[in-house]
Parts: structure tokens; sequence; C-alpha cells
């Protein structure tokens, strides 16, 4: 990971990143990032949060008139937001969007990780937040902190590779929503 960064110095470059599905839990960004930084509610317009068929997390994508609430996580490092790119895999992309501050409708231009394949017939529906907390989030923080062991290894997994072993080897096979 050399030219990364190492440490925060002065000269280095702060991101917002808004998070919309597993990163909205507290729990999942300790495990990647060991803190959880300071965010604000934040609604981006112009988006649709889908579920994803054989997935427990969600992906956005643009659709004129819809909007999805989540949280903008605020101050995230180059060193972080290499972590989250590395997370996010190459199922996303990122990209800079506008959201809308609830706390103080301020408009913000942000990262947000947008799905990779517009045309995936794999999303349905809309994924639900609190259903995932109370049916997914446990097993998923247990993931996350094994993709980051794993991310430590030169030879690493991604993070797809790690969720699906990671589902397997424990005999779940998430089911939709």
């Amino acid at each position: 990971m050399s030219g990364i960064g190492s440490g925060l110095s002065q000269s280095q470059n702060l991101h917002n990143v808004f998070v919309y599905g597993s990163l909205m839990a507290d729990d999942v960004v300790r495990a990647l990032l060991n803190r959880v930084p300071g965010s604000s509610f934040a609604i981006l317009n112009g988006f649709h949060r889908f579920s994803i068929k054989g997935r427990v997390y969600p992906a956005i994508l643009p659709v004129e008139s819809k909007k999805v609430a989540g949280r903008v996580l605020k101050d995230i490092t180059d060193p972080e937001l290499y972590i989250l790119d590395e997370f996010e895999d190459v199922e996303y992309k990122r990209r800079t969007v506008e959201v809308s501050l609830l706390d103080s409708s301020e408009n913000l231009p942000v990262h947000a990780y947008v799905w990779a394949d517009k045309d995936d017939p794999n999303l349905y529906g809309e994924w639900d937040f609190e259903e995932w907390k109370r049916v997914h989030k446990d097993d998923f923080v247990k993931m996350t902190a094994g993709f980051m062991e794993e991310l430590e290894v030169p030879e690493s997994k991604s993070r797809v590779a790690a969720y699906e072993s990671f589902y397997d080897q424990n005999g779940d096979n998430p089911q939709e929503s």
C-alpha cells in the first residue's frame, strides 16, 4: 500500500462520502476504518436504492424522481478512501454526486458508490436498512472484519470473494427480502 499516505498531514485531502447501505451501520464503518467519522443525514435526489438478488447489500442507480436517504461520512482520509474503494470492489464505481444535508439544507458534493452495471437483471424493489440491521448486520460485520484481515495480505481477496466465501462457509445463502 505504498503511496497511499502515512498518517495525517496538513496537506492531506479529506473527503465526504455518501453511504446508503451497510456503511450506514457504525459497526461496519468501525470494522473498516477503526473509527466512526462524523456524519450527517442526507438525501440523494435522482437515484433509487435497489435490493440485489443473492446479496444482502444494496445498489443505487440514477432513476428520475426517486431519492435515497443515507448519511455523509465526513473527513475521510485518502487511506480510508482507498479502503472504501477496495471494499466496494468492482461492482461499484465511485462518482461525485450532490446531496442535500438534512441538518442544514446545504447541498454538498460528495463521493458515492454507484452500481457499475445499470442493466443488471438482479436489481429489484427497494432495499430496507432496518430489515438488514435485524437480519444481516451481525454476520456482515464479521465478514467485514475478515475482509480487513485479508486486505493486509499481499494477495488479498476482493470484497466480493470475501463476501462469497464468508457466506458459503457459514452455510448461509442470503435470501432476497
